[in-house]
């Protein structure tokens, strides 16, 4: 298979940059840095897109794999024809594929293959041959033989019909026409395994809806209310379009004897062979397609939490809320360095709370704290509301907010955890991560594994390899758009960076303890087992504020560094300008002078120049300060406050297939249907709203038994 044309069409690109692309993975060069420095090569495509590539050539590649080993098999059966190794050359899915293996397929004991055992194949061949004027009946009555268990003609008609049933169901053709109906027709229906028992599979009871519209999170509930025992669930399909596809294909029907029989095994080979299949297939499908649309939804999402503006430079007070172990505090400084901890208990009774109350303002007036970061798990609104009121009493504003704490247990109780912090016991480690992420949410949430942030719906259910695959994708394209900085990263967030694997990671940071900080980038090729390859793929994206070279601390390659310094000479800076690092109007000299013309110069293309000029516009830049500030509060509602029509502002938690959950200070998210987003139709949500999205709802309605609340942002 040619592997860039067939990619070139799939993914609207030239055939070149197809081929570049092919070249420059094999070559062992990491997505990102692909994708940031290889631009000219590929029509800047992004990190994503070029990920979708690289999936879809490994694709294309187990495909082909796999038509060599079907090809071989069938070859070794001495049953390769040329059609059959043209059918193989033209199928374009593995399911193509395998319809076209399954009659050479070597089966288990099949009733077709017991009726072969007893000699009765001829006689269903002349039944298939349909020639004027034969009879089925009496051919039949010289098959009866007591040796072979073939009592009567009849018996041998059955067997034959076994055989014919199998043939139909062995037929690559009959399988992809059937496929297609049940794709177009087919209905996916569900009801209750026990209509009187409860569940939140309800509206589930009796469900009905085409294969061909359901939406991905209604068959992944669907699956789980199954496989959890509420549910039963089918495919449904009219048989009459499926069974005439087989009747006109195997009937020619010039002898009305053999039609008969022929019918009748046709029905049989659909009801017990191939629908039972299709079914299974159709049902795979479904659940593979929503598998992989709720696997975009909870990568964006994670993207989008990943890259949420870090609140840098301020003193941050983490709470990790409890109630019968207390709740438990860590202060860190602006660089996350661990000042104090402590535990309290303010749901322990009133002089618990008032001992807690002064133990907390005592740690924000000693540490000049700034905000508070309160985790959203268990007892979090009562730690809220208890935060809140002490606040009220300080003479200077301290604000809080609620952050996700998925995970947090999860990388207190890691070794990596217990190397950074091996001080402090594991549930306050909890609470130092608390703060942190609130500081850095990339540099903190990169050391939890990605299925533990909980930003999706259905993770559980989700093929876990792949899921892994795709999230540790966005950690890494995440990672490598920011940049680390080499003197502080920790080895956490260097494994994500372009290039590093766990020994290199390790090295790094011995050489820094070893040695101090990196003076350089140019420095990194000190570090053991860190070859060539390793530094063009990771130096790129490593930064190193404290080097001379204000190069080092920019998103610009070391083998860019000439061209950089060229630039700089054409643009008349100074050496006290280039010493300082100040280049704000970089933009407008590059345009005065012609970008065309300096690209030529300096022998780049534009893609490269462009990135160059951005970089020195705003030297150590950091894309997320371009997204929008969290949302700090002072104050905490109550669910029982309130009330419908009233207006509030709420963070988006999470944005799933059928809205999103907002946080409006009341412990509990609020949703957002996505009829109820805007006035315009959307197909997703993630089209108008993302993680951290600060937005403007009102209430619809609230449950406060149910903790259920209702809200628009249609007003």
């Amino acid at each position: 298979m040619e592997y860039s044309k067939v990619l070139a069409q799939q993914f609207e690109i030239k055939e070149e940059y197809a081929a570049n692309i092919i070249a420059l993975l094999d070559d062992g060069n990491t997505i990102p840095f692909i994708a940031r420095y290889r631009k000219e090569m590929h029509g800047s495509m992004d990190d994503q897109l070029i990920r979708q590539f690289s999936e879809k050539l490994d694709y294309l590649r187990g495909l082909d794999k796999r038509r060599e080993e079907i090809r071989n098999l069938i070859e070794a059966q001495e049953k390769l024809t040329e059609d059959v190794s043209a059918a193989l050359d033209k199928a374009q899915t593995l399911s193509e594929l395998e319809d076209i293996y399954r009659p050479f397929r070597p089966k288990r004991k099949t009733r077709a293959g017991v009726a072969k055992e007893k000699g009765l194949e001829p006689l269903a061949l002349a039944i298939i041959k349909q020639e004027k004027g034969f009879s089925p009946q009496k051919y039949a009555a010289e098959f009866i033989s007591e040796e072979k268990g073939v009592a009567t003609a009849d018996e041998a008609l059955a067997g034959a019909m076994d055989i014919i049933a199998e043939q139909v169901s062995d037929s690559a053709e009959i399988r992809k026409l059937i496929r297609e109906i049940a794709q177009s027709s087919g209905v996916l229906r569900s009801v209750a395994a026990d209509e009187e028992k409860e569940s939140v599979y309800t509206m589930y009871y009796d469900f009905s809806e085409a294969v061909k519209k359901i939406a991905g999170h209604r068959v992944l509930a669907v699956n789980r209310g199954e496989k959890e025992g509420f549910l039963k669930v089918s495919l449904e399909l009219n048989e009459n379009r499926p069974l005439s596809v087989i009747y006109r294909l195997l009937d020619k029907g010039v002898n009305p004897l053999c039609s008969d029989i022929l019918r009748a095994a046709g029905e049989d080979a659909y009801n017990r062979l191939i629908f039972p299949s299709i079914e299974r297939e159709i049902r795979s499908e479904l659940t593979e397609n929503a598998a992989e649309s709720a696997m975009k939804v909870f990568a964006v999402n994670l993207k989008q939490l990943l890259m949420q503006p870090p609140v840098k430079g301020k003193t941050v007070l983490g709470l990790d809320p409890g109630y019968r172990t207390g709740c438990k505090v860590a202060v860190v400084n602006g660089t996350g360095k661990v000042l104090d901890t402590a535990v309290i208990y303010p749901t322990h009774g009133e002089r618990k709370a008032a001992e807690s109350k002064a133990k907390l303002l005592q740690l924000i007036k000693k540490y000049r704290v700034d905000i508070i970061s309160i985790g959203n798990g268990t007892a979090s609104k009562e730690t809220e509301m208890f935060a809140a009121d002490a606040i009220r009493e300080l003479d200077r504003p301290v604000y809080y907010m609620v952050v996700s704490e998925a995970g947090a247990s999860v990388y207190s109780a890691s070794k990596l955890a217990a190397t950074e912090l091996p001080e402090l016991d594991l549930t306050l480690r909890s609470a130092v991560s608390i703060a942190r992420r609130l500081q850095d949410p990339l540099a903190e949430l990169v050391k939890i594994e990605p299925k533990a942030i909980g930003v999706g719906q259905y993770q559980h259910d989700m093929p876990q390899k792949r899921l892994g695959e795709t999230l540790d994708g966005v950690v890494e394209d995440c990672v490598n758009s920011v940049g680390a900085d080499l003197n502080t990263a920790s080895p956490a967030l260097l494994l994500r960076v372009s290039g590093l694997n766990s020994t290199v990671c390790k090295n790094i940071v011995a050489y820094r303890e070893e040695n101090g900080a990196f003076n350089s980038r140019a420095e990194l090729k000190k570090v053991p087992k860190l070859g060539p390859k390793a530094f063009e793929q990771c130096a790129g994206f490593l930064r190193v504020p404290e080097s001379r070279n204000p190069l080092d601390n920019t998103g610009v390659h070391p083998e860019s560094y000439k061209s950089a310094k060229e630039l700089l000479t054409l643009l008349d800076y100074s050496e006290k300008e280039i010493k300082a690092a100040k280049f704000s109007d970089i933009a407008n000299r590059v345009k005065t002078k012609g970008t065309k013309t300096l690209a030529d110069t300096l022998g780049i293309g534009l893609p490269t120049l462009d990135d160059i000029v951005k970089e020195l516009s705003k030297p150590g830049r950091d894309p997320r300060d371009e997204m929008p500030a969290p949302m700090l509060r002072t104050d905490v509602l109550d669910i029982n406050d309130l009330k419908e029509g009233m207006e509030l502002k709420g963070t988006v938690r999470n944005v799933i297939d059928f809205g999103a959950f907002v946080d409006i200070g009341v412990h509990q998210d609020g949703l957002v249907h996505i009829s109820q987003i805007c006035d315009k139709y959307i197909k997703h949500p993630s089209e108008v709203l993302k993680v951290g999205d600060v937005v403007n709802v009102k209430i619809l309605s609230v449950d406060p038994k149910k903790n259920r609340i209702s809200l628009t942002m249609r007003f």
